[in-house]
């Protein structure tokens, strides 16, 4: 029989009554983290105005972020499942309240940079708790599918969203305003924590995998560092080459490494589960579409359009609201048509979404050109982000669901930082080759980010295929294994 971390008395005020606002508390957290890898764009020309911040400096505004997140995020997801998942969100939601307070106060690029680590490091904390938090509290697998409808919606709004909230507070309150607004949203979290989701087991004793963590950290920051640098320095120079080189040394050693240990920081036996392997490897290929997609639709409405912040912002809503509605019916979906089937079509209709994007012109009208292909892309998303954030932790047991959901941010994690390095190269050098041809301009940096739309949509067909093929469960199975276990339930009830 399989071990639950969850403890007896947490089901009565967290993991039952109240189970639903707990799951709202910590999709706020997790608002904020996915949010914040986007909100700071818009606010980088006024801040790096005011504190003085070249180009190279203003992108490791992002970099200081992405980098400890990314790296942390599996050495999180195990500390969670080592010490408490309810201890390690607290602990990973105060640390990225108090960086983004210290952020928002920054009067130097020094200040600014170490709050954004700080902020990272305490995301990579509390992502993963919180997921593994969703997934003890919602047992039932109807319950767990509409939990994670929520949950997948809200991280499909935080990435749409970043650009228009990054907007509205830049031009209404400043540059420190995108880091202020987490602070009360964070205490909000913080008081409502105790109250709503359940009590910490009691921590198990095993070691932990402390050559394992530092090998796995190093060598995924070690890739984000080489593909974040690629845009400024190039895919062939000394620094990409020898990052890249040492990620790779590094995630081998890991590898080694894991197969050995006695207690791993990563059972290499969770990848025999075929959800978990075909969730991430889906997630991995949603991160690169998506990252690539809202950078490089949010600088064409820029560059090309010229919209300002605001306006650039406000034409994300329809994107955003599709995906909201979406998310709230995917799960009857998934009882309808199993997973594989609804991961599948909804990466396809990403990819159709994606490919009409790519079609429109310098001079678009957001009526006639951007706003099906808007909807397309949030219906498909809101379809992605919930299956496949579904299948990435279907079947895992309590004591590995803070790993696995460690694995699903970091995947994600990874697939955008090269989704978002490919397809920048890409339209670059289509770029670059319309405007050596002759094109004026706007035409030659439409083609561009026209190939980075089309990019994203050969790694949501990518996705599509390999989830077809590697995930093997039924159609309906996961429906009628849901209706034999409810049926079973009510067998068993007394009468009244």
């Amino acid at each position: 029989m399989r071990k639950s971390t969850v403890p007896s008395n947490a089901a009565a005020p967290g993991a039952a009554s109240h189970r639903w606002w707990a799951l709202l508390v910590l999709a706020l957290a997790q608002f904020l983290v996915v949010l914040d890898a986007s909100i700071v764009n818009i606010a980088l020309p006024a801040l790096g105005e005011e504190l003085r911040l070249n180009t190279n400096l203003l992108s490791w505004v992002i970099t200081a972020y992405v980098l400890p997140f990314g790296g942390l995020l599996l050495l999180g997801g195990r500390l969670a499942d080592r010490f408490g998942h309810r201890r390690l969100f607290l602990a990973g939601v105060a640390g990225f309240g108090a960086a983004s307070a210290a952020a928002g106060l920054a009067d130097s690029g020094a200040w600014l940079l170490t709050a954004r680590a700080v902020q990272g490091a305490s995301a990579a904390l509390l992502a993963p708790a919180a997921l593994a938090l969703v997934t003890r509290l919602f047992a039932n697998p109807r319950d767990r599918a509409r939990a994670l409808g929520i949950w997948g919606a809200v991280a499909g709004i935080g990435s749409a969203a970043g650009v228009l909230l990054g907007g509205v507070l830049t031009s209404s309150f400043g540059w420190p305003s995108v880091f202020y607004v987490n602070v009360p949203v964070g205490i909000l979290v913080i008081l409502a924590s105790p109250l709503l989701l359940p009590k910490d087991a009691a921590a198990e004793r095993a070691s932990l995998d402390m050559p394992g963590a530092a090998a796995v950290t190093a060598g995924i920051v070690s890739l984000v560092a080489a593909l974040s640098g690629t845009e400024r320095v190039g895919w062939t120079s000394p620094q990409t080459l020898i990052l890249a080189g040492l990620a790779v040394a590094l995630i081998v050693a890991f590898v080694i490494r894991e197969s050995r240990a006695a207690n791993p920081l990563m059972p290499l036996a969770i990848f025999r589960n075929k959800s978990v392997s075909g969730g991430n490897l889906a997630m991995f290929l949603i991160g690169g579409a998506t990252t690539g997609l809202f950078f490089a639709l949010s600088v064409y409405m820029q560059q090309v359009l010229h919209y300002d912040a605001m306006k650039a912002g406000l034409t994300q809503l329809p994107l955003a609201g599709a995906l909201v509605v979406v998310a709230g019916a995917v799960p009857a979906a998934v009882r309808a048509f199993g997973t594989r089937h609804t991961l599948t079509g909804s990466l396809v209709l990403l990819a159709a979404g994606l490919i009409w994007l790519s079609m429109a012109p310098s001079d678009a009208s957001f009526a006639a050109d951007l706003l099906g292909p808007s909807l397309a892309i949030g219906i498909g998303l809101g379809g992605a982000f919930v299956s496949g954030t579904e299948l990435a932790v279907h079947g895992v047991a309590d004591g590995e669901a803070g790993l696995a959901s460690g694995l699903v941010n970091t995947s994600q994690q990874i697939g955008g930082a090269i989704g978002l390095a490919v397809l920048t190269t890409l339209s670059l050098a289509r770029t670059d080759s319309l405007l050596g041809a002759g094109k004026a301009e706007p035409e030659a940096l439409t083609g561009g980010f026209a190939w980075a739309f089309l990019g994203a949509a050969a790694l949501a067909l990518i996705g599509a295929i390999l989830v077809f093929v590697t995930v093997r469960t039924k159609p309906s199975s996961q429906a009628v294994v849901i209706d034999q276990s409810i049926s079973k339930l009510k067998r068993r009830e007394p009468s009244a």
